[in-house]
């Protein structure tokens, strides 16, 4: 009897243990907060240092998800062994993960170290996390927020990208009905949290994207963060196998009706899986956001851009730049004058890259003659002015050496057949093995160009049967001024991607050789500024995110190589892939972003004030076009709103507009004071909180080189509730 008693106690305590050892919790600490997983492999806690607890008690996540065929695997066991830092993580398809956790002081240093067997495995993504968090998404650098405490996760490598796996890695935009304070923006009766509906227009005309003027229908640029009605939200990133083959519908990342149908795209495949994919987790009090994000940056070795020293994501380093047009004999004048220390010129046109004509005729206008951009920047560079051009990024116009008389072989392709029967220089009656989509317009805007290369022959063509054998209708030879010539049996024949200007695109290899030749380019013209308009251009290869880090990646490497030192960037979109690179988003202008006249956002300003800055990243107010008939309050409106919103915009310029206004010395001291006081940082936040009234309007005055007085303007235009502001 006592035998079987000992016998059942040791198989209770036995029991027990393996009751404490299912329940273990592996705990990782930084200055801010508290991580918990549990041995299935799921964070089951996520604590503020104070004890607040942000993992939704029924939506605990999973440390990290395999991924296959479009569909998440879940762990269902995981061990850590401190000694290595390791965490291993087993999956119900038979693949182990081992995880590296690196415990920095302010957040997690996570690697993957490998998955095996794979299994089939394409994507490694890191979450969804879910949080109890909701008032602000950052749905491009994966963060969440609210008025107490931020969690986010950063990619550490080119090949993690934001959110989960979708088509072309590059998620749709849309409106969401997201009150961004519901006491002063509560929501219809009609609109429930979390509804999703299609930008405006047709995608024919930009500005008409942004057709929701009311402050709960967020503008979403991005999966890296998602709002989850349930609980709260969910934050992503994932890393790609791009050595398997993937055939996608491209581009997700618009919706719009009709015209708008996705075409198949062959993605070209590279050595590049997800080995390695590493991220920082972080969680840390609200205000102390942005200083971690750059703690990481420093720390992990990520793109650092500064301006004057300073991070260019700091709202100490926003400034306000010149967009010029026209004659350049007053821009250095000017700009002196007001203070501004970067130009984008604008006036000189799109730049779109030719290898045969590096410089498409640009030059700028003094005294009449055309200069050499390399001698005009020699002149600004000795002030400490920036310059630089407006360009198309890496789209390719047909006249490209790259298109024509014989075409790059590393132009980004469709797909790719062979043709059945021998061709000679004249024959129009070209049969294909398959019609491999080739029956779908080129173009995701459907302009109708369809375009095949054949060795080194370009041919244009409508459609093809759709019964053996397949024949190509509509074929015109020779196409873009290449050479008709014979082709054998059997050689291979691939439809080329066509962008929305009818152009082409480089493919993923290529864009290496467009990255260096940027690089060049810039140093050649002694330019140190650069806006990439165009810049969904990255997206035509189906590689997303990836292949806008490889490029600007690749484009800083060889800038710095060449002898290049500062370089400032900005670009028409902000995403993933180009945040860390960019300082300003130059993206419309005038009333649709502002209106400095009646201090009113127009709907695009505040569709991207909500975007940016919910990312870290600072709003916009576009292109402000100076006026001959500005008030000196119209200045001041546009520079104390700037302020106020921790915003940056272009003032757009030119001698004609600037010398027909009987008060350019005023208006251009009116807004050097102003640009003067931000420089030196005066405006704390609570006064900047106050300055964004739309109502409420100001005056500044400089006292002495430290030493501001601001006047509130009242409705009779008098100076009121004078504060003295002093540098820091």
């Amino acid at each position: 009897m006592q035998k079987k008693r000992l016998y059942l106690s040791i198989i209770f305590l036995l029991s027990c243990l393996a009751t404490l050892k299912a329940g273990e919790l592996f705990r990782f600490t930084t200055k801010y907060m508290i991580l918990s997983v549990n041995d299935k492999g799921y964070i089951e806690s996520l604590k503020s240092k104070s004890g607040k607890e942000y993992i939704p008690e029924k939506y605990m996540p999973a440390f990290v998800n395999l991924y296959q065929n479009d569909r998440l695997i879940h762990p269902e066991a995981a061990s850590y062994d401190e000694s290595e830092a390791e965490m291993t993580l087993s999956y119900p398809n038979g693949s182990v993960a081992k995880v590296r956790i690196d415990r920095k002081e302010e957040y997690l240093r996570m690697e993957l170290l490998s998955v095996s067997p794979a299994n089939g495995v394409d994507n490694v993504v890191w979450g969804p996390y879910n949080t109890t968090i909701s008032k602000t998404l950052g749905e491009i650098i994966s963060v969440v927020r609210d008025d107490e405490f931020a969690i986010g996760i950063m990619a550490l490598d080119d090949n993690t990208t934001s959110g989960l796996p979708c088509n072309g890695d590059m998620y749709q935009s849309s409106y969401i009905i997201h009150s961004p304070d519901p006491k002063k923006y509560p929501l219809p009766d009609s609109l429930q949290e979390g509804q999703r509906f299609r930008i405006g227009g047709d995608g024919n005309n930009d500005v008409a994207f942004y057709s929701h003027p009311e402050d709960y229908y967020r503008f979403i640029l991005g999966n890296g963060a998602t709002l989850e009605p349930e609980f709260g939200t969910s934050i992503a990133l994932h890393a790609r196998d791009r050595s398997l083959p993937q055939t996608i519908l491209y581009p997700h990342f618009n919706d719009f009706p009709a015209i708008k149908a996705p075409r198949h795209l062959i993605v070209d495949t590279i050595p590049v899986d997800y080995a390695g994919s590493s991220i920082a987790f972080y969680g840390c009090p609200d205000d102390k956001g942005l200083k971690v994000i750059e703690q990481i940056v420093l720390n992990e070795g990520l793109p650092y851009v500064t301006r004057d020293g300073i991070w260019v994501k700091d709202p100490a380093s926003f400034r306000t730049d010149i967009a010029w047009w026209g004659a350049h004999d007053s821009l250095l004048s000017y700009a002196s004058q007001l203070g501004i220390k970067a130009i984008q010129d604008e006036g000189l046109g799109e730049y779109y890259v030719n290898p045969a004509d590096r410089w498409a005729g640009k030059k700028v206008t003094l005294n009449g003659q055309k200069v050499d951009i390399s001698e005009y920047t020699r002149q600004l560079n000795m002030e400490g002015i920036a310059y630089g051009l407006h360009t198309l990024t890496e789209f390719v116009q047909p006249h490209s050496s790259d298109v024509q008389p014989i075409p790059n072989p590393g132009l980004c392709t469709v797909l790719r057949t062979r043709i059945e029967r021998s061709v000679n220089a004249r024959d129009t009656l070209i049969c294909v093995a398959d019609t491999s989509y080739l029956n779908e317009h080129g173009g995701w805007d459907d302009n109708g160009t369809n375009v095949l290369r054949l060795g080194k022959e370009l041919i244009t063509y409508k459609g093809v049967t759709t019964r053996k054998p397949y024949i190509l209708t509509g074929v015109k030879r020779g196409a873009y001024k290449t050479e008709a010539t014979s082709h054998m049996a059997g050689e291979e024949l691939v439809k080329l991607q066509i962008n929305c200007y009818h152009g082409f695109i480089p493919g993923i290899r290529l864009q290496d050789e467009y990255a260096d030749f940027y690089a060049k380019w810039l140093i050649d013209g002694g330019m140190n500024y650069i806006d990439f308009d165009g810049y969904e251009s990255f997206t035509y290869q189906g590689h997303g995110q990836y292949s806008f880090k490889r490029f600007m990646r690749r484009m800083f490497d060889s800038f710095e190589l060449l002898g290049g030192g500062y370089l400032r960037v900005m670009g028409s979109c902000v995403f993933e892939g180009n945040w860390h690179y960019m300082s300003v988003c130059n993206i419309g202008g005038g009333n649709h972003m502002f209106n400095p006249v009646t201090n009113k956002w127009g709907i695009e300003g505040k569709d991207f004030r909500y975007a940016l800055r919910s990312n870290y990243f600072p709003c916009t107010f576009g292109i402000q076009n100076f006026n001959p008939e500005w008030t000196v309050q119209v200045v001041e409106n546009l520079q104390s709103k700037a302020i106020a919103w921790d915003a940056t915009y272009m003032l757009g310029l030119s001698e004609a507009a600037v010398e027909k206004c009987p008060r350019k010395y005023e208006l251009f001291k009116a807004f050097r004071t102003w640009e003067d006081a931000r420089i030196a940082n005066v405006f704390p936040a609570s006064l900047k909180e106050e300055m964004q009234k739309e109502e409420n309007k100001y005056h500044l005055e400089r006292l002495n080189d430290k030493t501001w007085k601001m006047y509130r303007v009242n409705a009779a235009g008098k100076f009121i509730k004078p504060v003295i502001l002093k540098a820091k």
